[in-house]
């Protein structure tokens, strides 16, 4: 027992100081790892080089540390070794080949310390002479060849290649420095073979220089094929042919003969010795025909070409005429330009139309006539004679669609005196189009429509608008024939011009609280654009699109500060603005006024009160009579008079309209100018002889609008006074009288444009 304790202790003794050994051991540093090749990078084949790898490691210790070599070839490692030796480890390459080359470098390990050195790339040049040899040098046809190719003390992934009179034949890759083929000769006589090799170093590679050259002598076999034809000369279509396919030598005895006969890439017959085919001449078929000999890897062949004459050509399809329309007439022509007179009869050539259900029937002797169908169709011929068919290609007849009656309209709008554009167009009909547009009995122009994408489009200007229904345009599509449309039927725009305005009352007799009617009127086509203005305002007092030619605006119950100038203008669809004169509108003190003032200081309170009724009751009766403005009958004293006057003046919804004024039997427009007056005042009132004044009382009950400008609301008493008084008498301020005035009747056009009328888009088109 205590011999055992003392061993233990020993041992124990013994580790722990070893380990205090290897600890000190450990205590080191890797400074440098190196590689070098010697005697140098770049050497030739068959050089002994050494790759040393040397370490400089740093160490506390005294024993020598263990050290773990790793050499890399490439990336790939070819060596490793454990050393305790602190010199330095060579790896040696002796007699070094291509295969050698490449980048090596080298790691040290030490107690799991790793450091490598940087790579260095070896380059070995040269590769041995390659050496070939052949098992035989006569071979018959077909007989095979064993070659070997080697490259000595050669290693590594090599590729070797093989050469027939300089013509690669054969590659083989191996892992060693030989390889070894098998391959045939074909063709008789003496051939030079040779090889040569690549030694593949990724990602470079090395090639070898030429073998030796080995010769083979090929002899030829006895055996041939012989191909016979009949008949061998002037062979027509439809003509019977017979093919034998032989071989020479047949008593010879070979094994595996195989003989073909073809016809271009049709294989006809095949067999072992003799091979026989019978078959009608055609001249569309290939004229090449071959007896191939297969014996192993032997092949013979014996072609022959054959000429055959045609018996007749290929028929051709025609039609007349050139274009056809739908439902036309049509001639379908089937002919055969050429045929060997010597064999065939013109007679004996027969025709016929494809398919049957083309409802063409035949004429003449290859001539079909029928109706063009209402769709594209194809047509084919078939020529026979002597059991020979030959059919012509395909024609597609597209027949044309006969042009339908042309329309006609205005693109846009016609405004008279200006360019504007008719087009004509039909609905249905095959490109192209002839298109005339004519106006009367005159051409205007043409045009010719050739893709879809054109317009018949014409360019024309009118100065009347009834020019409008003189155009009419005409189509065709085909050489004869042609379809006329009916005349146009559109709508000319006037542009406008003679704005007028007019006041009612009578600029002489305007007061305050009278209700004012500015009357607006142009020749031109509706609809038009109306715009009061007032000068000195950038904006309209009133607007409004009439579909008349005239319109209105009521300004109700005056005062002091309506007094100005006043104007309209007006638009419509030809864009023009056309401007009225003004017209000067004062408005006086109303006429109680002046007589209250009167009275009051003539008379005092008693008088003044008489005075007031009195002339209440004469504003009445002057009321009454601008009520009768808008609507207003008078009728004589005596129904037997001969100077009756009827006087009618009616107010719509839109405009005050004013009739006409049937004096001694002539009707004289209330829009007519007032006729200017007599020189001679006392003239005229000696010859003015004019009944007396008459009042007639009509009720009228008056319907709400709100387009309107009514002068009196509900129902009104209207008072209609005619008065016969010498001009010279006149008195403007005589309210015994009514006056219908219109000024400013001819007015010159102005290009005034208001932002608020430059162009009306709200305007209702216009009616036919």
């Amino acid at each position: 027992m205590g011999l055992l304790l003392l061993l233990t202790s020993s041992l124990l003794s013994s580790y722990f100081h070893a380990g205090r050994v290897v600890n000190a051991q450990r205590s080191f540093t890797i400074r440098e790892v190196t590689l070098s090749i010697e005697p140098s990078t770049d050497v030739t084949r068959d050089t002994n080089v050494t790759l040393r790898c040397q370490a400089i490691v740093s160490s506390s210790g005294q024993e020598p540390l263990s050290r773990e070599y790793t050499i890399y070839k490439d990336g790939s490692i070819i060596y490793n070794k454990i050393s305790s030796s602190s010199e330095d480890l060579l790896y040696f390459l002796p007699q070094t080949r291509v295969f050698n080359s490449g980048k090596y470098k080298c790691k040290i390990n030490i107690d799991g310390k790793q450091v490598n050195s940087s790579s260095q790339k070896l380059t070995v040049t040269g590769l041995s002479q390659p050496l070939l040899r052949l098992n035989k040098g006569v071979v018959s046809e077909g007989e095979e060849i064993t070659a070997k190719c080697s490259a000595p003390g050669e290693t590594g992934s090599i590729f070797f290649y093989f050469y027939e009179d300089s013509k690669e034949i054969l590659e083989r890759q191996v892992s060693h420095d030989q390889a070894e083929v098998k391959f045939h000769l074909r063709n008789v006589g003496i051939h030079k073979i040779h090889c040569d090799y690549t030694v593949l170093v990724t990602p470079y590679s090395f090639k070898s220089e030429k073998s030796n050259n080995a010769t083979v002598t090929v002899k030829e076999l006895s055996i041939t094929p012989v191909l016979e034809i009949f008949p061998s000369h002037k062979i027509y279509e439809g003509d019977r042919l017979t093919i034998s396919c032989t071989i020479t030598n047949s008593r010879y005895n070979f094994e595996n003969v195989q003989l073909y006969l073809s016809q271009g890439v049709r294989l006809l017959s095949s067999g072992d010795s003799k091979v026989n085919h019978s078959m009608v001449a055609l001249a569309q078929d290939p004229g090449e025909f071959e007896c191939r000999l297969e014996i192993g890897n032997v092949v013979k062949v014996d072609k022959k070409n054959v000429s055959v004459t045609e018996l007749f050509s290929v028929p051709t399809l025609t039609m007349s005429p050139a274009e056809v329309f739908q439902r036309d007439s049509m001639t379908l022509t089937c002919r055969s330009e050429r045929y060997a007179t010597e064999r065939l009869r013109k007679e004996e050539l027969i025709y016929s139309i494809n398919p049957p259900e083309s409802y063409l029937l035949q004429k003449d002797t290859g001539v079909f006539r029928g109706k063009a169908l209402p769709y594209d169709f194809n047509y084919t011929c078939t020529a026979k004679a002597k059991g020979i068919d030959k059919n012509s290609t395909t024609l597609t007849v597209r027949p044309k669609v006969s042009v339908s009656i042309p329309r006609i309209r205005v693109e846009g709008r016609a405004v008279l005196g200006r360019p504007f554009i008719i087009r004509c167009q039909s609905d249905i009909g095959s490109l192209p189009i002839n298109y005339t547009l004519w106006k009367g009995y005159d051409v205007v122009d043409s045009f010719i429509v050739k893709s879809p994408s054109d317009k018949a489009d014409f360019s024309v200007t009118i100065f009347n608008p009834g020019e409008i229904s003189q155009f009419m345009c005409q189509a065709t599509n085909k050489p004869e024939g042609s379809l006329l449309g009916k005349r146009l039927n559109a709508t000319v725009i006037v542009p406008l011009s003679d704005p007028t305005m007019t006041v009612i009352p009578n600029v002489a007799e305007i007061s305050e609280g009278d209700d004012l009617i500015l009357i607006c009127r142009v020749d031109g086509t509706p609809p038009v654009h109306f715009n009061w203005y007032r000068r000195g305002t950038e904006q309209p007092l009133f607007n409004r699109t009439s579909n008349m030619t005239h319109s209105n605006h009521q300004i109700p119950s005056l005062s002091k500060t309506d007094s100005g100038a006043y104007y309209c203008e007006a638009v419509n669809y030809a864009n023009n603005v056309v401007r009225s004169q003004e017209v000067v509108i004062e408005v006086r003190m109303a006429l109680w006024k002046k007589v209250t003032a009167g009275a009051v200081s003539l008379l005092g309170g008693v008088v003044l009160v008489v005075v007031v009724v009195v002339v209440m009751v004469l504003c009445r009766s002057k009321k009454g009579k601008r009520e009768a403005a808008s609507e207003l009958s008078v009728k004589p004293s005596s129904p037997k008079s001969d100077d009756s006057l009827t006087v009618n003046l009616t107010h719509d919804t839109e405009v005050y309209n004013a009739d006409k004024v049937k004096v001694d039997k002539a009707a004289v427009s209330v829009w007519s100018k007032r006729p200017p007056e007599s020189d001679d005042d006392e003239e005229s009132s000696i010859e003015s002889n004019e009944p007396d004044v008459e009042y007639t009382e009509v009720v009228h009950p008056q319907p709400v609008d709100p387009d309107r400008a009514p002068l009196r609301k509900g129902t009104d008493t209207v008072y209609s006074e005619l008065q016969n008084s010498p001009h010279s008498a006149a008195d403007p301020h005589d309210y015994g009288s009514v006056e219908y005035a219109e000024l400013n009747s001819e007015q010159p056009d102005t290009s005034h444009f208001s932002p608020e009328i430059n162009n009306y888009q709200d305007l209702p088109e216009p009616v036919d």
